[in-house]
């Protein structure tokens, strides 16, 4: 996630507004109400990897470094202080004492070697493994030589050292990732393979309950280290709720965040009715949603097959099946994120010009295929209008609309899910720099089963220009480093793995008796919600 300069650029591009800040003092007690339609699916800190479950794997867990409530800006959390080496390539952390798992242990170093290896071990198979790439060791743990780290040394049971065999501009960020969460190890093992289900962690709230399909029930940390946190009691999550439904029991104060959002069949309306207005927040956001197009499953693995999807959709049309709530995109980094190219075109709409390459790909009269989404509306309806704009030009794709869960298994599946629509799935950025939208989503290393990397697009020679940039670690490099970026990006769109779609907007709806800065309910990093500093007022 994030790195300690927060440059004016960065903080405009998280820039939350709408919506009048509390000028409340924050309160103690009381618990609070939120929905969603589906369940969460894990909250194991190395494979949980969605906006639903973000936020409450951040609550559960802590980790070395964090963010400022609200904001973009990285400080120290479990570490107290670090010290990074003038090579750039050896970070020395100093724990603090006295932080307590959730089972009652102290915290150690040793916890922190754990955690990062279980997170790289390809057994764990997790989504985020990539971002520890610069580590030294890292390579022989994925290609299953050892289960040690050499790169990450428990010096002492209060530091840790952690060496890289490459500078790596984002590695501070990288630690502040849900994936570097520390956990302790015989709380994974107690939990013999679930312990997305029975989490342990030092966070500000644990789990008590979880009825699946039904319910999530989290209640406060009375040892929470950092003093006067959470504010909350306890927090329950009522699933399987339609999000319909969930706004109108939030207008009878039977519910405190609806957390699928206002459907957009209700925004304007709702928008416009005084009495919600100030219920709504509205955040400016680094997000992307697209259409992924499996490059290793043919008729996907041609090139002018893929350009040609881009080509097919109409992407001003599906703004308006959500009303506006977002922006065309034409390329894979969203506005106001570093090396974002204002020079870049993109695909243009052309649905003739789509119709050329098909047929100079073998496929003049197109071709039957599937597109995956999620189950949400008004992902079905975006698919649906997407579905009508490939039949224009003979692609005839038949809609799975399925779970979360079910859409991001087949994502990493090789032979399923030729095409998915990420709506409401769509990459937010981890933290605010440029390389998040291509190590997780697009590296060769995220190309694998549990990954996030849905066309599996492997470009090993752009995988090492990535690596290239992220070793320019010096301020007075920075200007090179983005550069370098933009251009991996235009060479990735060139080989379209995606069809870029719109950059939407964060809304988010809450109930009058719900206290806090606007910015901690549209949260740049504890996305969606920043739960640790909300209250009851």
């Amino acid at each position: 996630m994030k790195k300690t300069l927060v440059a004016q650029a960065l903080a405009a591009a998280v820039a939350l507004y709408a919506g009048a800040a509390s000028a409340d003092a924050p309160k103690n007690g009381g618990t609070i109400t939120v929905t969603y339609q589906n369940d969460v699916t894990t909250l194991d800190p190395a494979i949980g990897y969605d906006w639903q479950n973000w936020s409450l794997i951040k609550s559960v867990f802590d980790r070395l470094m964090d963010y400022k409530p609200g904001t973009t800006e990285l400080v120290p959390s479990l570490a107290d202080s670090y010290t990074v080496s003038p090579d750039g390539k050896v970070y020395t952390f100093r724990l603090k004492h006295g932080v307590l798992f959730q089972n009652g242990r102290e915290m150690k170093a040793a916890d922190v070697k754990y955690s990062i290896e279980r997170s790289v071990n390809p057994k764990t198979q997790s989504p985020g493994s990539g971002f520890f790439a610069s580590l030294d060791g890292y390579q022989a743990v994925v290609d299953g030589k050892t289960t040690t780290l050499s790169g990450v040394k428990a010096v002492d049971d209060y530091t840790v050292q952690f060496t890289l065999s490459h500078p790596d501009a984002t590695f501070l960020q990288v630690l502040a990732l849900n994936f570097a969460s520390v956990v302790p190890k015989e709380a994974v093992d107690q939990a013999k393979g679930d312990f997305g289900h029975h989490p342990v962690g030092s966070g500000a709230f644990s789990l008590a309950s979880w009825q699946l399909g039904h319910e999530l029930v989290f209640a406060k940390n009375p040892h929470y280290f950092q003093k006067g946190l959470p504010h909350l009691d306890g927090m329950k999550f009522e699933i399987g709720q339609d999000p319909s439904v969930a706004l109108l029991r939030l207008e009878r104060g039977e519910v405190d965040i609806a957390g699928d959002g206002v459907p957009p069949a209700q925004y304007l309306q709702f928008r416009a009715d005084p009495k919600y207005k100030s219920l709504l927040v509205v955040g400016a956001q680094l997000e992307t949603s697209y259409l992924t197009l499996k490059t290793t499953l043919p008729p996907f693995d041609n090139l002018k097959v893929r350009q040609a999807v881009n080509m097919a959709i109409n992407k001003d049309h599906i703004i308006r099946i959500i009303n506006g709530r977002a922006k065309p995109a034409n390329q894979i980094l969203p506005p106001g994120m570093p090396a974002y190219d204002t020079t870049f075109k993109g695909y243009a709409y052309d649905p003739a010009a789509a119709k050329k390459l098909l047929a100079e790909a073998g496929h003049p009269n197109g071709f039957d295929t599937e597109l995956y989404v999620m189950n949400t509306d008004p992902q079905p309806r975006i698919a649906q209008a997407i579905q009508q704009d490939l039949a224009q030009v003979g692609i005839r794709a038949q809609i799975k609309s399925l779970e979360q869960s079910n859409i991001i298994a087949a994502g990493g599946t090789k032979d399923k899910a030729p095409m998915i629509w990420s709506g409401g799935m769509g990459w937010l950025a981890d933290f605010p720099d440029p390389s998040d939208f291509y190590g997780p989503i697009l590296s060769c290393s995220s190309a694998t089963p549990g990954g996030w990397n849905w066309p599996l697009y492997c470009n090993k020679a752009l995988d090492a220009e990535a690596t290239a940039a992220d070793s320019l670690v010096k301020p007075e490099q920075r200007a090179e480093r983005l550069a370098k970026w933009t251009s991996i990006y235009r060479q990735a769109m060139a080989d379209a793995p995606w069809a870029p779609v719109f950059n939407e907007a964060r809304i988010t709806v809450r109930s009058p008796r719900m206290g806090g800065d606007d910015a901690l309910y549209v949260d740049p990093v504890h996305y969606p919600v920043n739960y640790d500093f909300i209250w009851v007022k």
